[in-house]
């Protein structure tokens, strides 16, 4: 029987590379905001990450630009990326599991991040991109569950006469007495 800390540690045994999205959206360090909203823009996210001589130096989020530039009146075509980037960039290793990028995004306080392998960036993970792995893996343990609830519970209350039985058995996704399973039969 499975319990909690088996659900939990089978979850976050998933390496990165499975969740990441491949090919995040990037921008040099020199360019402006405004081409960084067109490339979230362009690729439909949220971020881009700031990159210096092809190293991940930064990251900057549509938060970002709200609050740095837009919310101070700024003009995005004037304003360059590193002057709002978030640094230093928090990033995590290709190797490594969700449960770590889970825990580095806690300690951190992120919801991004950038996966890298040899200083080069390779993709990037989302808290969205782990909840759906978790509701996943969920759906998955729920109908595993599920089938294997009539070996769980034999004991209990009839579904069809609401009596207490030792004895239920499944039938047609309902959990039956010994009784209603032979007038089950009969019909």
């Amino acid at each position: 029987m499975m319990n909690n800390s088996d659900v939990i540690h089978f979850e976050t045994r998933v390496p990165i590379r499975e969740v990441m999205r491949s090919h995040p959206t990037t921008i040099d360090v020199g360019e402006t905001v405004a081409r960084a909203a067109q490339a979230m823009c362009r690729d439909e996210v949220g971020s881009c990450i700031v990159l210096q001589n092809s190293l991940p130096i930064g990251i900057v989020t549509e938060e970002d630009i709200n609050c740095k530039v837009v919310a101070k009146d700024m003009k995005p075509g004037n304003v360059h990326v590193d002057r709002i980037m978030s640094t230093p960039l928090i990033t995590i290793g290709a190797d490594r599991m969700v449960g770590d990028a889970v825990a580095m995004m806690v300690k951190h306080r992120v919801r991004r991040l950038p996966v890298v392998e040899n200083q080069r960036v390779i993709g990037i993970v989302t808290v969205r991109d782990i909840l759906t792995v978790a509701a996943e893996v969920n759906e998955l343990l729920a109908d595993l569950i599920e089938i294997n609830r009539e070996e769980v519970y034999t004991m209990g209350v009839c579904d069809r006469c609401g009596d207490m039985s030792d004895d239920l058995s499944r039938v047609d996704n309902l959990m039956l007495c010994h009784a209603c399973r032979e007038e089950e039969q009969l019909l």
